[in-house]
C-alpha cells in the first residue's frame, strides 16, 4: 500500500489486510484471507460438492481465508474417499492389511508358497517370489464376522489356536 492505495502488487501477493472474497451463503465472509487462492478447479469442487459458496465479484483478489480453505479441503477428501471406494468394490484387496513381502527372508517366502500350495513356475528370484505370494495373500477371502468372534472367544477363554490343534482345550468352537 502507498498512501492508502493498492499499487496491486500487494493484491498478488495476499496482503494481510485483505478480506475474504467468498460468499457464504449469501453473506460476504469478514475473516482474514490468506494465500489460498479461488482457482478454477476449487471452483470446480466448490460445484460438485455443492458448497454454498460464490465469489465476491466486487472483491479485487480471489484470495480465501483459511476457515473455507479447510471446508474446500474436507469436502475434496471427501469426495475422494467415496471415489476410491467405489474402486475398490469390485476389488479383492479391500481394506486389505499392508505386508512387506520384501522384507521377509526367501525361506519364509518359500514356507508360506509351500503350506498355501501357491502355484509358482520354478526359480522364482525373491522379489518375483515375494509379487506371487503378495496377490496369492490379497486374494484369501475373509470373513471378518468369524474370526472376530473366534478372536474375542479365545481372549475371554485365555487360549490360543494351538492349545486346539494340540487337543489341550477339548471346546468346541
Amino acid at each position: 500500500m502507498n498512501n492508502g492505495f493498492s499499487t496491486g502488487e500487494e493484491d498478488s501477493r495476499g496482503n494481510s489486510d485483505q478480506i475474504c472474497c467468498l460468499v457464504d451463503d449469501s453473506d460476504r465472509c469478514r475473516r482474514l484471507a490468506g494465500n489460498a487462492s479461488y482457482s478454477k478447479r476449487i471452483q470446480k469442487t466448490v460445484a460438485l460438492k455443492r458448497l454454498k459458496l460464490n465469489i465476491d465479484h466486487q472483491a479485487r483478489h480471489t484470495y480465501i481465508c483459511d476457515y473455507h480453505k479447510t471446508m474446500i479441503q474436507c469436502a475434496r477428501t471427501k469426495q475422494r474417499r467415496n471415489k476410491d471406494s467405489e474402486d475398490d468394490s469390485n476389488e479383492a484387496e479391500i481394506d486389505s492389511p499392508e505386508v512387506d513381502w520384501f522384507q521377509l527372508q526367501v525361506n519364509t517366502l518359500r514356507r508360506y508358497k509351500k503350506h498355501y500350495k501357491v502355484p509358482t513356475r520354478p526359480g522364482l528370484n525373491k522379489s518375483q517370489l515375494a509379487d506371487v505370494i503378495q496377490k496369492h495373500f490379497k486374494s484369501l477371502p475373509v470373513n471378518e464376522k468369524e474370526i472376530i468372534t473366534y478372536f474375542i472367544y479365545m481372549v475371554k477363554t485365555n487360549g490360543n489356536k494351538l492349545d486346539h490343534k494340540n487337543g489341550m482345550n477339548s471346546d468346541s468352537v
